[in-house]
C-alpha cells in the first residue's frame, strides 16, 4: 500500500522529521509543498526535487498572517489534499527554580508546538472539507504526550494538548461524516536538530536514526492507521496498554456526550 494523498503541505520541512518525511513522500509519488522559516532551505528543497516540490517560507507562529498564508497556498496548489504539521521546539525547564524559568520560552514552546497547529488546522479545514475526494491532516506528536518527561514540562504539555486536540477533532469530523481524516504520528526521540540545545554532537545522536523512523512512520500511514506509535516509554506492552485503554475511555465519553 502507499500513502493515498498526492499533494502534501509539509510544515516544518526544512529539517529533521519534516524534511525526512517530505523526501520519503516524494519518493513514493506525492508532491510536497515545503513550509519553514528558512528561505534558503526551502529553495534548496525545490531545486532538488523539481516539479515534485513547491515551497513557501512562513513562520507558523505568525497567527496574524495565517489567513494570507492559507489563501496563497490554496490558490497556488488547488489540488492540495493533505496538511502535515510537524514543526516544533524543545527545551528543558527547571521548575524547582521558578525565578530562573524563562516564561517567554516556556510559552513559546506551547504556542509553536500546540496553538499554532490549532490555528493552521482550523484555517485549512474549510478548504479540505470543500473537496469531494478524501483529504487529511497529519500531526507529528510524541510519545511524551502519553508519558511526560519531567525535565521537559512545556514540550510534554504541548504534545499532550496536541494529542487531546487530535482525538477531539478526529471524533467530531468522523461523526459529522467529513471527508477529512485526522492522523497522528507519535515518535520516540529521533536523531534531529530538535535536540541541538543539548549540544549538537550529543543532541543529534539521541534516539532513533531518522531514516529508520521515517520508514516506520510512512509504513503505518500507508497501511491506513490513524495513530502511528513508534517505540515506547518503558516496556512496549505496558505503554500500548495505556494508549489503547485511554483511547477506549475517550470514545466511551465522546459517545455519551453526543447523546445529550
Amino acid at each position: 500500500m502507499s500513502f493515498p494523498y498526492k499533494c502534501v503541505l509539509m510544515v516544518g520541512a526544512t529539517s529533521g522529521i519534516g524534511l525526512g518525511m517530505a523526501e520519503k513522500l516524494i519518493r513514493h509519488g506525492s508532491k510536497v509543498i515545503a513550509v519553514g522559516r528558512r528561505q534558503d532551505r526551502i529553495d534548496a528543497f525545490v531545486r532538488k526535487h523539481g516539479d515534485k516540490a513547491g515551497g513557501l517560507a512562513y513562520d507558523i507562529s505568525d497567527s496574524q498572517n495565517s489567513s494570507t498564508f492559507v489563501k496563497d497556498i490554496t490558490s497556488s496548489y488547488p489540488d492540495l489534499d493533505c496538511i502535515f504539521l510537524n514543526a516544533g521546539v524543545q527545551a528543558m525547564h527547571d521548575l524547582t527554580q521558578p525565578d530562573k524559568v524563562d516564561l517567554a520560552a516556556f510559552h513559546n514552546e506551547m504556542n509553536i508546538n500546540f496553538s499554532s497547529f490549532v490555528n493552521i488546522s482550523l484555517a485549512f479545514l474549510p478548504f479540505l472539507q470543500s473537496k469531494q475526494s478524501p483529504t487529511s491532516i497529519v500531526y507529528t506528536s510524541s510519545n511524551l504526550a502519553i508519558v511526560p518527561a519531567s525535565s521537559m514540562p512545556a514540550y510534554s504539555a504541548s504534545k499532550a494538548a496536541l494529542n487531546c486536540f487530535t482525538l477531539c477533532l478526529r471524533d467530531q469530523l468522523a461523526n459529522a461524516g467529513s471527508n477529512v481524516k485526522v492522523l497522528e504520528i507519535s515518535p520516540p526521540p529521533v536523531q534531529t536538530e530538535l535536540h541541538d540545545y543539548m549540544g549538537q554532537e550529543k543532541g543529534r545522536s539521541l534516539g532513533m536514526p531518522l531514516d529508520q523512523f521515517c520508514d516506520q512512520a510512512y509504513n503505518g500511514l500507508a497501511k491506513g492507521h490513524d495513530q502511528v506509535i513508534i517505540g515506547s516509554i518503558g516496556p512496549q506492552d505496558n505503554f500500548m496498554d495505556i494508549v489503547v485503554k485511554r483511547r477506549g475511555a475517550f470514545e466511551v465519553l465522546a459517545k455519551m456526550l453526543r447523546s445529550f
